[in-house]
């Protein structure tokens, strides 16, 4: 538990889904965002402003009704979800995207459609996990350093968490429309314990660093097991209460979101699959059946992964039957957390493989258009210069400049 970070490729795969869900939603809704969170929306300032002081959650939207206070929030909340997907400083990124998903969800609660309850307990987890030991810009920039003898001083870090304590000083002095003041303090929790970090890591390498590798195995660990846990939960309470319902006990629940306008992007797929009552009464007792025994197949890998396929091509179907893409998402990468190292090890090398197929390709092509170009030049010298710069060293094994490609994964 404090010896190494557990499950770091699960993490990476978790960090990417859940940022890659949020932002590509933000993106998608951008014409929409004024109806959504803005000022434009049903969901009006005086009812907003009445419910954060009945229930103190956490949002910076209430700081000021000014359209482009708003506008900054947004831009806030995609830049913060782009930085996430890509690992750059996640420590820091983690928290823009845990204030930019808490705000706007906060502002307006009725705007999502189940995926977002998702996104907002995971933007908090994420906080606290090393989600950026692999399959991110962290991870390359560490083994580059590892690399270098002495190594580079850091500007960007201090820069960037003096900003952001700025802005903590800003959030706690509109404590009183901001949110609970217990949340203030995690936040002032987090921005402290990463100066802590920068100090030691740059003047006491030794033991203090070891102590704080050890602290922040130690939460990293447990939070992924409350990502578990929590996972197993919603699956957990969801079939339950499917079994209490009279349509899911017989086998027909299925057959009416698929006969709703609402739901139903492709009508002529939906209808043909309600009329099939056996497929129907299949698909019904089968997704109560995967929902309740999740849980309890953790105990044997292989019926677990079983399920878990299951489960991922259940959400897949719904994103594509009942029109519901980022719910189906937000659940895919929450299923993921549970996906095989063996099996994250086998894509991560077949997307190195491919990669590095199309950087080869692409320098042959231009050592191609290199020689074309070369090929009419006048002189005895004219071909010399693209021997110089495309020919490949004799001896020298094909693709073997391509060992940085694979410090992305440390």
């Amino acid at each position: 538990m404090t010896g190494t970070v557990l499950g770091p490729y699960q993490t990476a795969v978790v960090r990417i889904g859940f940022a890659a869900t949020w932002l590509f939603f933000l993106l998608r809704e951008y014409p929409h965002r004024h109806e959504l969170y803005g000022p434009d929306g049903p969901w009006g300032w005086d009812l907003a402003e009445r419910l954060i002081t009945d229930n103190r959650s956490f949002t910076v939207l209430l700081w000021t009704d000014s359209a482009l206070w708003f506008e900054a929030v947004y831009a806030l909340a995609v830049i913060g979800a782009a930085l996430l997907l890509v690992g750059w400083r996640t420590r820091a990124s983690s928290v823009l995207f845990m204030v930019g998903v808490l705000s706007l969800q906060n502002r307006s609660v009725f705007m999502g459609d189940g995926g977002d309850n998702v996104i907002h307990i995971m933007a908090v987890y994420l906080t606290l996990t090393r989600c950026g030991q692999v399959w991110s810009l962290d991870a390359r920039r560490r083994a580059r350093a590892a690399g270098r003898e002495g190594g580079a001083s850091d500007v960007v870090g201090p820069v960037l968490w003096s900003l952001l304590g700025l802005g903590l000083v800003a959030a706690t002095l509109h404590r009183h429309v901001t949110g609970e003041g217990w949340f203030l303090g995690f936040l002032w929790l987090l921005w402290v314990a990463q100066g802590v970090w920068w100090l030691v890591c740059r003047f006491a390498p030794g033991q203090p660093r070891t102590l704080l590798d050890v602290i922040g195995n130690a939460v990293h660990n447990a939070t992924l097991g409350v990502i578990m846990a929590e996972v197993c939960l919603i699956y957990a309470t969801a079939g339950w209460y499917k079994i209490q319902g009279s349509r899911w006990q017989d086998g027909t629940a299925l057959y009416y979101p698929l006969k709703l306008d609402y739901f139903s992007p492709w009508p002529a797929l939906s209808d043909l699959l309600a009329h099939g009552s056996l497929v129907v009464m299949i698909i019904t007792y089968a997704t109560v059946i995967v929902q309740v025994a999740f849980p309890f197949t953790l105990l044997n890998r292989r019926v677990k992964n079983v399920l878990l396929t299951v489960m991922i091509a259940e959400h897949a179907g719904i994103a594509v039957l009942l029109g519901l893409p980022f719910f189906s998402l937000a659940m895919i990468t929450a299923d993921a957390v549970f996906l095989p190292t063996v099996f994250l090890l086998w894509t991560e090398g077949r997307v190195l493989r491919a990669g590095r197929r199309l950087r080869r390709a692409g320098r042959d092509r231009l050592r191609g258009s290199r020689s074309d170009s070369d090929s009419g030049s006048d002189g005895p010298g004219g071909g010399g210069s693209a021997d110089a710069a495309g020919a490949s060293v004799p001896g020298q094994r094909p693709g073997s400049g391509d060992a940085a490609g694979r410090t992305l994964v440390g």
